[in-house]
């Protein structure tokens, strides 16, 4: 406030002070405001680069294996320690398990236990089943949570149990050895610490119900545990042949025996190996298809039920979404019409046009040839139109266009916009298509292309 000559008091105007911060921070944020309005009103195309490829004829079945198996029983009762691993081959006369009547040789293991820290190798052998089980777990099957308990748990003990064996000096020294009973191998075989009933089981004796795997039950056979005498202690898987039997219909089976021999691929581990193929059919017009191996029998001997996929037919090329194929027409035109000319030489026709006095003459009219067959170009039809007449080159013959077919491909944006490529489809499923590489008019390796054909039209400018 001041005083003016006739003493009366102005307010005093102050001035006005622009804050650099405030417009710098107000024009960023409209900025970004209009680029978030911008990218969610504009056009997205997303681009997908081909490379080579393969799809497989397939089928997925679950399967129950068949093996030569003897179940090894208790011959008194007592507390059982083992010692050979499960999955290792042993001969006749090897050390398998203990038998303990008193019970002190599982006070002595566990003390021993201890002190005693598994080696590498142990470690490796316990990683490789829990990596096993977390690739195969499935939700909707959770008592394979409990068996996977269990085999760890027993995992564990058994190479615990082995590297105490080693020192089997201490043992006999702590005057309890009298008490063990040493029980070793009848036979050769691999070992198996889990019985499910199975073990005798044949194709003749399946039935549809086995597939069920929800009244399946697996007993697994854990050490330091009391057993009466008879109770099963382990089995022998005894023959490197055995088999794997799904359920199919009458078709499926008739084309897989055509086959003789089919190549199976197990999903446990993604190994591959070629099966011997017979089927069966049952009383109640069930059908089964056996498929014979004679290797990685110890790779699933402590499996049932075993996920394997069928390969019968396998394709290789560039595999792409089927969401990037379009169909789209084209004009049909003999090869004997087609003629190269224009600033670049590029292919086109001669149509027939008429000067301002109604003279015929000719023009020439560069057009992409998309596809050949032997006798005919299949043609762009930007440029020509139904009811065009054509000339044939060195000739005053004539023809309509008037021949439409279509073609199948993908949109190639290597140039910055999309461009009409044929393809040559030679496997398809759900998701994608294997077509053929290297074509004159199709598509090459590391070849861009539109992922969704919908969301462009043909020639359109991909600014992304």
């Amino acid at each position: 406030m001041r005083e003016n000559e006739n003493n009366k008091i102005v307010k005093y105007r102050k001035p006005l002070n622009v804050n650099i911060g405030m417009v710098i921070f107000a024009a960023i944020f409209v900025y970004i405001i209009v680029c978030v309005f911008g990218y969610f009103t504009e056009k997205h195309i997303v681009p997908y680069q081909v490379k080579e490829g393969s799809l497989s004829s397939n089928n997925i079945y679950q399967g129950v294996a068949l093996r030569t198996e003897e179940v090894v029983t208790a011959s008194q009762a007592g507390y059982i320690n083992y010692y050979a691993r499960e999955g290792e081959r042993v001969g006749v006369g090897n050390l398998v398990y203990t038998l303990d009547e008193s019970g002190k040789l599982a006070e002595y293991l566990n003390a021993e236990n201890d002190t005693n820290a598994l080696t590498k190798q142990d470690m490796t052998e316990l990683k490789t089943e829990i990596l096993g089980f977390v690739t195969n777990f499935d939700e909707t099957q959770f008592q394979k949570t409990y068996d996977f308990k269990y085999d760890v748990r027993g995992t564990v003990l058994k190479l615990a149990n082995a590297n105490i064996l080693e020192n089997i000096d201490k043992i006999n020294s702590s005057g309890i050895s009298e008490l063990v009973e040493l029980c070793t191998a009848p036979d050769t075989g691999i070992v198996v610490y889990s019985v499910d009933g199975y073990e005798d089981l044949t194709l003749e004796q399946i039935t549809a119900d086995i597939f069920d795997t929800s009244e399946y039950e697996k007993k697994q056979l854990i050490s330091n545990e009391l057993i009466a005498d008879g109770d099963p202690v382990y089995k022998l898987s005894k023959d490197e042949d055995w088999a794997i039997v799904i359920q199919t219909d009458e078709e499926k089976a008739r084309e897989l025996e055509e086959l003789e021999f089919v190549k199976v691929k197990f999903l446990k581990n993604q190994n591959t190996s070629w099966g011997e193929v017979s089927t069966y059919a049952n009383p109640d017009g069930d059908v089964f298809v056996k498929l014979k191996f004679t290797n990685s029998m110890v790779t699933f001997c402590t499996d049932r039920f075993i996920d394997i996929e069928l390969i019968t037919e396998e394709e290789t090329g560039l595999k792409i979404p089927n969401s990037s194929i379009v169909e789209k027409e084209f004009f049909i035109i003999p090869k004997e019409y087609i003629t190269y000319g224009g600033t670049n030489g590029n292919a086109g026709v001669m149509r027939e046009a008429y000067d301002e006095d109604g003279t015929a003459t000719s023009e020439f009219i560069e057009t992409t040839i998309y596809h050949e067959t032997e006798t005919e170009y299949y043609l762009d039809d930007s440029r020509l139109r139904i009811g065009d007449y054509i000339i044939m080159p060195q000739s005053t013959q004539k023809q309509s266009v008037s021949k439409r077919g279509t073609l199948i491909g993908v949109y190639n944006i290597n140039k910055g916009y999309a461009d009409f490529k044929q393809i040559n489809i030679l496997y398809q499923n759900e998701e994608y298509a294997v077509v053929k590489s290297n074509t004159r008019y199709g598509l090459n390796t590391y070849d861009y292309i539109v992922l969704d054909a919908s969301s462009v039209e043909e020639n359109e400018i991909i600014n992304e």
